[in-house]
């Protein structure tokens, strides 16, 4: 794959300077991002459904119920689906209402959903999706069953034609409100995790689960 996810479709019309095509800058905020939202139409009709992604190699993986729309309907009737997975890193609060913003790092991606039909491989992503959400986990769990595999569907998209697009400074006003008596900068959005609350109905005290470090 080139290094460069430009093509026609994902050229960004609106705000340029912002944007980027670069692979490795996408990839990277892919996987920091445990959700995205999946936009596909059926019979004239827009949806888009959040859901959690993972990543493998140059491949952009979902699932969901094997009979889902999101899953089932681009690969009954193959098309082309547009994902964006976005990261909010701040509040950009300028001296004007107009000129307020956020700080943000998101990937649009389009490609044509394949499925993934083999069940050791199924089986090998449902891992790979699991270790991101809370690495080691995977192991610690009960086996899943021939049912859970076959009623879970698990689609990938090439990752050959997305864009980037990001923000991160301070307020940009027009250079007579500078002097506007009124605070103005950037409130960051810290993430962090938690305290881990144990599910009431487990009578054992288990070490809680490891939670991933990027999102």
């Amino acid at each position: 794959m080139s290094d460069s996810l430009e093509t026609p479709l994902s050229k960004v019309k609106r705000g340029p300077n912002r944007a980027s095509y670069d692979k490795e800058l996408a990839l990277e905020i892919i996987d920091a991002a445990l959700m995205c939202h999946v936009g596909q139409t059926k019979n004239g009709q827009v949806f888009v459904t959040p859901t959690c992604h993972w990543r493998e190699g140059d491949y952009f993986y979902w699932h969901a119920h094997s009979k889902a729309r999101n899953v089932k309907g681009p690969i009954d009737e193959p098309e082309k689906v547009c994902i964006n997975v976005s990261l909010l890193d701040g509040l950009v609060l300028a001296r004007s209402a107009m000129h307020h913003s956020v700080n943000y790092r998101s990937v649009t991606l389009f490609g044509v959903p394949e499925l993934v039909e083999e069940k050791e491989e199924k089986v090998r992503q449902f891992e790979l999706f699991l270790d991101k959400v809370s690495p080691g986990r995977w192991e610690t769990l009960r086996p899943v069953s021939d049912i859970e595999i076959k009623a879970t569907g698990v689609v990938r998209i090439k990752i050959e034609e997305a864009s980037v697009k990001f923000r991160g400074e301070p307020p940009i006003d027009d250079p007579e409100d500078y002097n506007w008596p009124v605070w103005a900068g950037v409130i960051p959005l810290e993430r962090s995790w938690g305290e881990a609350q144990t599910d009431p109905q487990q009578n054992e005290n288990y070490p809680a689960a490891n939670t991933p470090d990027a999102f």
